[in-house]
């Protein structure tokens, strides 16, 4: 009996390596582009295994506003930098994945650590990946989803701000710089707990953080995003009241 499709909204280098799962795993895979009427797809592809969305963090509000209603329970999102409003102001519940692996233009994918995923899809993903040799954990509940989300935007904020200063790897980000880190970190622990109104302890986080440092040391701390990045906090942090000392210098430092 053949497998039901897989739709992909977002056809990045990521979204590339889970179409190679996907049909390792027997699923037919189709892409909507922004050309594409996703109206129309909906009703050829009215219900689908799974729908991917995996377009750039800037794009996801208005992707999640225009998903069709027939697809709405079959939504994946894999974004960077998400936390639960961004699809709970959409009345959606879709499965979330946290990827721990990246890949490069040219390059084949490169595994940091085991990438954590939560919600109904979630066998769909992890199978897939596993068909190509990518490490994933399925979580229990929507409480460790948020952590490892919480995690992951540590990670990234700590070290591509921190790396608009210092440059370099993770590792000599720890070595070299380890209290200037430890104050992007914890503004950025603040500025999660007050745009999840959750409580987190932050020497987890950071334990958490480092776990991943060590999946891949020589990881680069700044990629192109990291100025945006700055922005985007400093300009959250202004929205909630919140003082970011460090995060100023930095932005002040580099302009």
């Amino acid at each position: 009996m053949s497998k039901k499709p897989i739709i992909i909204l977002g056809m990045g280098e990521i979204a590339g390596v889970f179409a190679r799962g996907f049909l390792r795993s027997g699923y037919p895979v189709y892409p909507v582009t922004r050309q594409m009427d996703i109206q129309q797809q909906a009703k050829i592809i009215p219900e689908p295994e799974l729908v991917l969305i995996a377009v750039a963090e800037k794009d996801i509000q208005e992707s999640l506003q225009s998903i069709p209603d027939q697809w709405k329970e079959s939504l994946a999102l894999l974004q960077n930098e998400l936390l639960p409003n961004d699809w709970q102001q959409h009345q959606l519940n879709p499965t979330v994945i946290s990827v721990w692996f990246e890949k490069k233009k040219g390059q084949d994918y490169k595994v940091l650590i085991p990438s954590p995923a939560y919600g109904s899809k979630a066998k769909v993903l992890l199978d897939s990946l596993a068909s190509i040799d990518i490490a994933a954990r399925e979580l229990n509940n929507a409480e460790e989803l948020l952590f490892e989300l919480v995690v992951k935007n540590v990670y990234i904020l700590t070290t591509n701000i921190a790396g608009l200063k210092t440059g370099g790897s993770v590792s000599e980000l720890w070595s070299n710089h380890q209290s200037f880190a430890r104050k992007v970190a914890s503004e950025i622990i603040l500025l999660q707990k007050e745009l999840t109104g959750k409580c987190f302890d932050t020497e987890k986080l950071i334990d958490a953080m480092l776990i991943a440092f060590n999946g891949d040391p020589n990881h680069g701390c700044m990629g192109r995003s990291a100025p945006a990045r700055l922005q985007r906090a400093l300009m959250l942090a202004e929205q909630h009241h919140l003082n970011m000392p460090t995060l100023k210098e930095i932005a002040s430092d580099v302009n």
